[in-house]
């Protein structure tokens, strides 16, 4: 299945965490489709249940109850070792924290993905060299992360997370350790995959970056409150 039939599918998801004698409830009975190619804004306060509801649509977390259905796969009833295969095939994940490994170079951290799917050699090569060629690295490939700007590292991260040509890529807080001049140019390189097909959810408290987005979802409470579209450049509630 290509980028362009993504497509997900959530059904009374809910998530339950015990703190002690408290329950939280992270995600309370959340409903929500998604078609392929859309650029969604996730937003709310701390604890609104934005990055546990990230964690669920990249299958790093298991809902209590619900059905998630991913390209019409149900994937909550798949086992671990079916989830990782799915999330390694079609879901790319760029995180605020990078969260490169150090002891690799700028190439070999993108190259990983490839790597642990057993992709071969030549294969790994060619499509690095194409995406240090494509996200303005190519004269920083045998470089670490200590020795590149966030910009750089910001920029090998999303190279790692789409070198799988993933349908879905799930972004939390991509530019919150970026200064707003390289966040902008971070922002445009999601866009621009956005724009190539690629299903992109990206989960923010910048406002600004939110606004971008041609949908948003304000959370609360473990709760999708208002599902926004935007029509002539303003955000109205899809429903209202």
């Amino acid at each position: 299945m290509s980028a362009a039939e993504a497509q997900i599918e959530l059904q009374g998801i809910e998530r339950v965490f015990h703190l002690g004698d408290s329950v939280v409830h992270a995600l309370a009975g959340i409903d929500l489709r998604i078609d392929a190619g859309e650029y969604i804004a996730v937003m709310g306060p701390s604890g609104s249940g934005k990055s546990t509801l990230l964690n669920m649509l990249g299958l790093l977390d298991r809902p209590d109850a619900g059905h998630y259905r991913l390209e019409g796969r149900d994937v909550t009833t798949l086992s671990p070792d079916e989830q990782a295969q799915v999330r390694s095939q079609r879901i790319g994940f760029v995180f605020q924290s990078f969260h490169l490994v150090p002891r690799l170079t700028a190439a070999e951290n993108i190259a990983l993905p490839m790597v642990l799917a057993g992709l071969p050699a030549r294969q790994r090569e060619q499509r690095v060299r194409q995406a240090l060629q494509g996200f303005g690295l190519a004269d920083r490939a045998g470089h670490r992360p200590d020795e590149l700007s966030g910009g750089q590292r910001q920029r090998v991260a999303i190279a790692r997370a789409t070198i799988m040509q993933p349908a879905l890529l799930l972004a939390d807080e991509p530019t919150g350790n970026l200064d707003r001049a390289t966040g902008d140019e971070v922002v445009r390189l999601l866009e621009q995959l956005n724009a190539g097909g690629v299903t992109l959810l990206v989960v923010t408290h910048d406002a600004a970056l939110g606004a971008r987005a041609r949908r948003r979802l304000l959370m609360e409470d473990g709760a999708i409150r208002h599902d926004q579209l935007k029509q002539d450049g303003a955000f109205a509630d899809a429903h209202a």
